[in-house]
Protein backbone atom coordinates (compact mmCIF):
# COMPACT_ATOMS: atom_id res chain seq x y z
CA UNK A 1 0.00 0.00 0.00
CA UNK A 2 2.85 2.33 0.88
CA UNK A 3 4.44 1.46 -2.41
CA UNK A 4 1.03 2.33 -4.37
CA UNK A 5 0.64 5.59 -2.31
CA UNK A 6 4.49 6.92 -3.47
CA UNK A 7 4.05 5.47 -6.70
CA UNK A 8 0.82 7.62 -7.30
CA UNK A 9 2.30 11.04 -5.77
CA UNK A 10 5.17 10.49 -8.18
CA UNK A 11 2.69 10.08 -11.00
CA UNK A 12 0.81 12.94 -9.75
CA UNK A 13 3.96 15.20 -9.52
CA UNK A 14 5.09 14.02 -13.42
CA UNK A 15 1.81 15.06 -14.81
CA UNK A 16 1.94 18.82 -12.69
CA UNK A 17 5.75 19.14 -13.92
CA UNK A 18 4.33 18.22 -17.63
CA UNK A 19 1.18 20.88 -17.43
CA UNK A 20 3.94 23.31 -16.49
CA UNK A 21 6.04 22.49 -18.98
CA UNK A 22 3.55 22.57 -21.67
CA UNK A 23 1.79 26.28 -20.36
CA UNK A 24 5.57 27.84 -20.20
CA UNK A 25 6.19 26.48 -23.59
CA UNK A 26 2.71 28.79 -24.70
CA UNK A 27 4.74 31.78 -24.00
CA UNK A 28 5.25 32.37 -28.21
CA UNK A 29 1.97 31.30 -28.53
CA UNK A 30 -0.39 34.29 -29.52
CA UNK A 31 -2.74 35.57 -26.44
CA UNK A 32 -6.30 36.21 -27.57
CA UNK A 33 -8.95 38.53 -26.30
CA UNK A 34 -12.18 37.63 -27.68
CA UNK A 35 -15.32 39.67 -26.42
CA UNK A 36 -18.78 38.08 -26.61
CA UNK A 37 -16.95 34.57 -27.13
CA UNK A 38 -19.31 33.04 -24.92
CA UNK A 39 -22.28 33.27 -27.29
CA UNK A 40 -22.06 31.91 -30.65
CA UNK A 41 -18.27 32.90 -30.10
CA UNK A 42 -17.62 29.89 -28.27
CA UNK A 43 -17.19 28.22 -31.82
CA UNK A 44 -14.24 30.40 -31.98
CA UNK A 45 -12.79 30.02 -28.83
CA UNK A 46 -12.70 26.07 -29.61
CA UNK A 47 -10.91 26.50 -32.70
CA UNK A 48 -8.03 28.61 -31.12
CA UNK A 49 -7.27 26.29 -28.23
CA UNK A 50 -6.98 23.95 -30.46
CA UNK A 51 -4.05 25.88 -32.37
CA UNK A 52 -2.63 26.71 -29.21
CA UNK A 53 -3.28 29.93 -28.75
CA UNK A 54 -3.97 31.52 -25.09
CA UNK A 55 -7.69 32.76 -24.80
CA UNK A 56 -9.18 35.20 -22.19
CA UNK A 57 -13.11 35.36 -23.09
CA UNK A 58 -14.50 38.76 -22.24
CA UNK A 59 -18.77 38.52 -21.85
CA UNK A 60 -21.36 39.75 -19.95
CA UNK A 61 -23.65 36.96 -19.82
CA UNK A 62 -26.59 39.48 -20.51
CA UNK A 63 -29.95 38.42 -20.41
CA UNK A 64 -30.92 38.95 -23.71
CA UNK A 65 -31.67 35.59 -23.70
CA UNK A 66 -30.95 33.03 -20.81
CA UNK A 67 -27.79 33.30 -19.44
CA UNK A 68 -27.95 29.86 -19.38
CA UNK A 69 -27.19 29.22 -23.17
CA UNK A 70 -23.98 31.26 -22.53
CA UNK A 71 -22.87 28.83 -19.50
CA UNK A 72 -23.31 26.13 -21.30
CA UNK A 73 -21.19 27.10 -23.97
CA UNK A 74 -18.39 27.50 -21.48
CA UNK A 75 -18.64 23.99 -20.11
CA UNK A 76 -18.63 23.10 -23.63
CA UNK A 77 -15.71 24.75 -24.37
CA UNK A 78 -13.97 23.34 -21.04
CA UNK A 79 -14.94 19.76 -22.06
CA UNK A 80 -13.46 20.34 -25.05
CA UNK A 81 -10.12 21.27 -23.90
CA UNK A 82 -10.67 18.30 -21.36
CA UNK A 83 -10.94 15.75 -24.47
CA UNK A 84 -8.39 17.67 -26.21
CA UNK A 85 -6.09 17.18 -23.32
CA UNK A 86 -5.73 21.42 -23.59
CA UNK A 87 -4.12 22.56 -20.27
CA UNK A 88 -6.84 25.14 -17.81
CA UNK A 89 -4.87 27.82 -17.88
CA UNK A 90 -5.19 28.75 -21.33
CA UNK A 91 -8.30 29.48 -21.19
CA UNK A 92 -9.73 32.36 -19.21
CA UNK A 93 -13.68 33.45 -18.89
CA UNK A 94 -13.85 37.35 -17.59
CA UNK A 95 -17.50 37.95 -16.82
CA UNK A 96 -17.59 42.14 -18.46
CA UNK A 97 -19.35 44.85 -19.84
CA UNK A 98 -17.41 46.42 -22.54
CA UNK A 99 -19.17 49.67 -21.55
CA UNK A 100 -17.31 49.26 -18.21
CA UNK A 101 -14.10 51.03 -18.96
CA UNK A 102 -12.77 50.38 -15.41
CA UNK A 103 -12.65 47.33 -15.64
CA UNK A 104 -11.65 46.70 -19.29
CA UNK A 105 -8.84 48.67 -18.39
CA UNK A 106 -7.98 46.60 -15.64
CA UNK A 107 -8.55 43.11 -17.88
CA UNK A 108 -5.73 45.04 -20.90
CA UNK A 109 -3.79 45.88 -17.48
CA UNK A 110 -3.11 42.02 -15.71
CA UNK A 111 -3.83 40.50 -19.53
CA UNK A 112 -1.06 39.62 -22.06
CA UNK A 113 -3.08 40.49 -25.24
CA UNK A 114 -1.90 40.16 -28.82
CA UNK A 115 -4.90 40.43 -31.00
CA UNK A 116 -8.38 41.26 -29.87
CA UNK A 117 -10.88 39.66 -31.74
CA UNK A 118 -14.28 42.12 -31.00
CA UNK A 119 -17.25 39.98 -31.57
CA UNK A 120 -19.70 41.40 -28.29
CA UNK A 121 -22.31 43.64 -29.63
CA UNK A 122 -26.11 43.83 -29.21
CA UNK A 123 -27.33 42.23 -32.45
CA UNK A 124 -30.88 42.14 -34.54
CA UNK A 125 -32.81 44.98 -36.31
CA UNK A 126 -35.51 45.10 -35.23
CA UNK A 127 -35.20 45.61 -31.51
CA UNK A 128 -32.66 48.29 -32.15
CA UNK A 129 -35.37 50.37 -33.73
CA UNK A 130 -37.08 50.27 -30.43
CA UNK A 131 -34.49 50.43 -28.41
CA UNK A 132 -31.62 52.24 -30.23
CA UNK A 133 -29.49 54.14 -27.63
CA UNK A 134 -28.53 50.68 -25.70
CA UNK A 135 -27.49 49.69 -29.31
CA UNK A 136 -25.18 52.94 -29.79
CA UNK A 137 -23.71 52.68 -25.99
CA UNK A 138 -22.74 48.86 -26.69
CA UNK A 139 -22.06 48.79 -30.28
CA UNK A 140 -19.96 52.32 -30.22
CA UNK A 141 -19.28 53.46 -27.34
CA UNK A 142 -17.85 49.84 -26.34
CA UNK A 143 -16.17 49.34 -29.46
CA UNK A 144 -14.25 52.42 -28.72
CA UNK A 145 -13.18 51.61 -25.42
CA UNK A 146 -11.99 47.91 -26.79
CA UNK A 147 -9.82 50.35 -29.37
CA UNK A 148 -8.73 52.93 -25.81
CA UNK A 149 -7.47 50.26 -24.23
CA UNK A 150 -5.49 48.64 -27.68
CA UNK A 151 -3.57 52.32 -27.74
CA UNK A 152 -2.96 52.52 -24.60
CA UNK A 153 -1.51 48.90 -24.36
CA UNK A 154 0.39 48.96 -27.47
CA UNK A 155 -2.33 46.17 -28.79
CA UNK A 156 -2.13 46.80 -32.72
CA UNK A 157 -4.34 44.06 -33.83
CA UNK A 158 -8.27 44.14 -33.91
CA UNK A 159 -10.21 42.10 -35.53
CA UNK A 160 -13.76 43.88 -35.55
CA UNK A 161 -17.22 41.83 -36.19
CA UNK A 162 -19.20 44.13 -38.73
CA UNK A 163 -22.53 42.88 -40.27
CA UNK A 164 -23.75 43.46 -44.21
CA UNK A 165 -26.70 45.53 -42.49
CA UNK A 166 -24.21 48.27 -43.09
CA UNK A 167 -25.30 47.85 -46.99
CA UNK A 168 -28.61 48.64 -46.42
CA UNK A 169 -30.60 48.26 -49.73
CA UNK A 170 -27.97 48.20 -52.14
CA UNK A 171 -29.78 47.57 -55.24
CA UNK A 172 -26.41 46.12 -56.85
CA UNK A 173 -25.79 42.24 -55.97
CA UNK A 174 -23.80 40.84 -54.58
CA UNK A 175 -22.46 43.43 -52.25
CA UNK A 176 -18.90 44.29 -52.53
CA UNK A 177 -16.67 46.04 -50.26
CA UNK A 178 -16.28 48.53 -52.82
CA UNK A 179 -19.79 49.76 -52.54
CA UNK A 180 -20.85 52.46 -50.72
CA UNK A 181 -21.98 51.78 -47.00
CA UNK A 182 -23.27 55.06 -46.36
CA UNK A 183 -27.24 54.52 -45.81
CA UNK A 184 -27.83 52.20 -43.15
CA UNK A 185 -32.02 51.53 -42.66
CA UNK A 186 -31.90 50.62 -39.36
CA UNK A 187 -29.74 51.65 -35.62
CA UNK A 188 -28.08 48.62 -35.70
CA UNK A 189 -26.64 48.98 -39.17
CA UNK A 190 -25.56 52.31 -38.22
CA UNK A 191 -23.83 51.40 -34.90
CA UNK A 192 -21.79 48.52 -36.85
CA UNK A 193 -21.06 51.03 -39.52
CA UNK A 194 -19.85 53.55 -36.84
CA UNK A 195 -17.97 50.69 -35.66
CA UNK A 196 -15.99 50.31 -38.70
CA UNK A 197 -15.30 53.76 -39.12
CA UNK A 198 -13.59 54.10 -35.48
CA UNK A 199 -11.43 51.21 -35.83
CA UNK A 200 -10.76 53.14 -39.30
CA UNK A 201 -9.88 56.28 -37.32
CA UNK A 202 -7.36 54.30 -35.19
CA UNK A 203 -5.70 52.75 -37.70
CA UNK A 204 -5.04 56.15 -39.03
CA UNK A 205 -4.18 57.77 -35.40
CA UNK A 206 -2.43 55.26 -33.67
CA UNK A 207 -0.98 52.59 -36.36
CA UNK A 208 -3.88 49.76 -35.07
CA UNK A 209 -4.11 47.06 -37.73
CA UNK A 210 -7.84 46.41 -38.29
CA UNK A 211 -9.80 43.89 -40.21
CA UNK A 212 -13.37 44.12 -40.24
CA UNK A 213 -15.50 41.47 -40.97
CA UNK A 214 -18.98 41.83 -41.93
CA UNK A 215 -21.11 38.93 -41.45
CA UNK A 216 -23.66 37.93 -43.68
CA UNK A 217 -27.10 36.16 -41.64
CA UNK A 218 -24.90 33.83 -39.58
CA UNK A 219 -26.65 30.79 -38.40
CA UNK A 220 -25.93 27.04 -37.10
CA UNK A 221 -25.56 25.45 -33.59
CA UNK A 222 -25.29 28.01 -30.74
CA UNK A 223 -26.56 31.11 -32.38
CA UNK A 224 -29.42 32.92 -30.23
CA UNK A 225 -32.84 32.12 -30.19
CA UNK A 226 -33.91 35.92 -31.45
CA UNK A 227 -32.20 34.73 -34.66
CA UNK A 228 -34.88 33.74 -37.53
CA UNK A 229 -33.88 29.68 -38.13
CA UNK A 230 -33.83 29.08 -34.22
CA UNK A 231 -36.59 30.58 -33.41
CA UNK A 232 -38.66 29.21 -36.13
CA UNK A 233 -37.43 25.84 -35.37
CA UNK A 234 -38.60 26.11 -31.83
CA UNK A 235 -42.17 27.24 -33.06
CA UNK A 236 -42.43 24.80 -35.42
CA UNK A 237 -41.89 22.36 -32.80
CA UNK A 238 -44.31 23.39 -30.41
CA UNK A 239 -47.21 23.84 -33.41
CA UNK A 240 -47.20 27.89 -33.02
CA UNK A 241 -47.59 30.51 -35.31
CA UNK A 242 -44.19 31.41 -37.40
CA UNK A 243 -44.67 35.72 -37.88
CA UNK A 244 -44.26 36.02 -41.45
CA UNK A 245 -43.14 39.06 -42.47
CA UNK A 246 -43.89 40.58 -45.80
CA UNK A 247 -44.59 38.05 -49.44
CA UNK A 248 -41.46 35.61 -48.50
CA UNK A 249 -39.56 36.82 -51.33
CA UNK A 250 -36.70 38.49 -49.26
CA UNK A 251 -33.45 37.09 -49.60
CA UNK A 252 -30.54 36.16 -46.99
CA UNK A 253 -27.20 34.89 -48.05
CA UNK A 254 -27.30 32.27 -44.33
CA UNK A 255 -23.60 31.99 -43.54
CA UNK A 256 -22.76 28.50 -41.35
CA UNK A 257 -20.92 29.12 -38.47
CA UNK A 258 -18.02 26.39 -39.34
CA UNK A 259 -17.92 28.82 -42.43
CA UNK A 260 -17.71 31.65 -40.39
CA UNK A 261 -15.22 30.91 -37.71
CA UNK A 262 -13.17 29.35 -40.57
CA UNK A 263 -12.82 33.19 -42.29
CA UNK A 264 -11.99 34.65 -38.82
CA UNK A 265 -9.58 32.02 -38.08
CA UNK A 266 -7.76 32.99 -41.62
CA UNK A 267 -8.30 36.81 -40.99
CA UNK A 268 -6.39 36.36 -37.46
CA UNK A 269 -3.74 34.53 -39.06
CA UNK A 270 -3.84 37.09 -41.86
CA UNK A 271 -3.27 40.21 -39.24
CA UNK A 272 -0.41 38.26 -37.20
CA UNK A 273 1.42 38.55 -40.11
CA UNK A 274 0.51 41.99 -41.50
CA UNK A 275 1.36 45.47 -40.66
CA UNK A 276 -0.11 48.84 -41.56
CA UNK A 277 -3.20 47.81 -42.93
CA UNK A 278 -6.92 48.11 -42.94
CA UNK A 279 -9.00 46.06 -44.45
CA UNK A 280 -12.80 45.14 -44.46
CA UNK A 281 -13.70 41.53 -45.76
CA UNK A 282 -17.32 40.29 -46.33
CA UNK A 283 -17.67 36.86 -45.25
CA UNK A 284 -20.84 35.12 -46.53
CA UNK A 285 -21.86 32.05 -48.60
CA UNK A 286 -22.57 33.95 -51.28
CA UNK A 287 -25.92 32.75 -51.80
CA UNK A 288 -29.53 33.65 -51.39
CA UNK A 289 -32.11 31.91 -50.33
CA UNK A 290 -35.79 33.76 -49.26
CA UNK A 291 -37.73 33.27 -46.37
CA UNK A 292 -40.21 31.18 -48.20
CA UNK A 293 -37.62 28.60 -49.18
CA UNK A 294 -35.78 28.74 -45.41
CA UNK A 295 -39.59 27.64 -43.99
CA UNK A 296 -39.38 24.99 -46.49
CA UNK A 297 -36.26 23.57 -45.52
CA UNK A 298 -37.18 23.67 -41.91
CA UNK A 299 -40.06 22.15 -42.55
CA UNK A 300 -38.26 19.33 -44.35
CA UNK A 301 -35.93 19.05 -41.89
CA UNK A 302 -38.45 18.79 -39.03
CA UNK A 303 -40.87 16.99 -40.56
CA UNK A 304 -43.51 19.25 -39.59
CA UNK A 305 -45.51 21.80 -41.57
CA UNK A 306 -45.13 25.42 -40.11
CA UNK A 307 -48.16 27.26 -39.20
CA UNK A 308 -47.82 30.64 -41.18
CA UNK A 309 -49.01 34.02 -39.74
CA UNK A 310 -48.73 36.55 -42.30
CA UNK A 311 -47.59 39.85 -41.17
CA UNK A 312 -46.66 43.39 -43.03
CA UNK A 313 -43.08 43.84 -44.15
CA UNK A 314 -41.04 45.36 -41.13
CA UNK A 315 -39.40 48.43 -41.41
CA UNK A 316 -35.36 48.07 -41.09
CA UNK A 317 -35.70 44.82 -42.89
CA UNK A 318 -33.29 44.89 -46.06
CA UNK A 319 -35.02 43.41 -48.87
CA UNK A 320 -31.75 41.29 -50.21
CA UNK A 321 -27.71 40.73 -48.80
CA UNK A 322 -25.37 38.46 -51.08
CA UNK A 323 -21.79 38.08 -50.38
CA UNK A 324 -19.33 39.25 -52.86
CA UNK A 325 -16.58 37.02 -51.17
CA UNK A 326 -13.74 37.34 -53.97
CA UNK A 327 -11.37 39.70 -52.08
CA UNK A 328 -11.95 36.98 -48.84
CA UNK A 329 -11.06 34.29 -51.00
CA UNK A 330 -7.98 35.91 -52.94
CA UNK A 331 -6.68 37.49 -49.58
CA UNK A 332 -7.71 35.33 -46.86
CA UNK A 333 -8.12 31.90 -48.99
CA UNK A 334 -11.63 31.94 -47.83
CA UNK A 335 -13.66 29.17 -49.17
CA UNK A 336 -16.93 28.58 -47.64
CA UNK A 337 -18.53 24.73 -47.97
CA UNK A 338 -21.38 23.97 -46.49
CA UNK A 339 -24.51 24.65 -48.62
CA UNK A 340 -28.41 25.58 -46.64
CA UNK A 341 -29.58 22.19 -46.40
CA UNK A 342 -26.82 20.39 -44.57
CA UNK A 343 -26.57 23.37 -42.71
CA UNK A 344 -30.34 23.56 -41.61
CA UNK A 345 -29.83 19.46 -40.97
CA UNK A 346 -26.71 20.20 -38.79
CA UNK A 347 -28.45 22.75 -36.32
CA UNK A 348 -32.08 20.90 -36.07
CA UNK A 349 -29.79 17.96 -35.47
CA UNK A 350 -28.32 20.55 -32.18
CA UNK A 351 -31.66 21.77 -31.62
CA UNK A 352 -33.08 18.35 -31.14
CA UNK A 353 -30.07 17.02 -28.97
CA UNK A 354 -29.69 20.83 -26.59
CA UNK A 355 -32.97 22.43 -26.43
CA UNK A 356 -35.91 19.62 -26.55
Amino acid sequence: MCIAFFVQRYLFTLIKLFSYICYMGRGDMMNILVTGGAGIGSHLCKELLKRKCNVVVVDNFDNLYSPKIKENNIIDIKNFMYCKNIIQDAFKVIKCDIRDIFKINQIFSEEKTDIVVHLAAMAGVRPSITDPLTYTDVNVKGTVNLLEMCKKYKVNKFVFASSSSVYGNNDKVPFSEEDSAGCPISPYAASKRAGELFCYTYHQLFNIDVAALRFFTVYGPGQRPDLAIHKFTKLIFDGEEIPFYGDGLSERDYTYIDDIIDGIIRTIEWINKENGRFEIFNLGKSHTVSLKTMVELLERSIGKKAVIKKLPAQSGDVKRTCADIKKAREILGYNPSTDIETGINRFIEWYIKICL
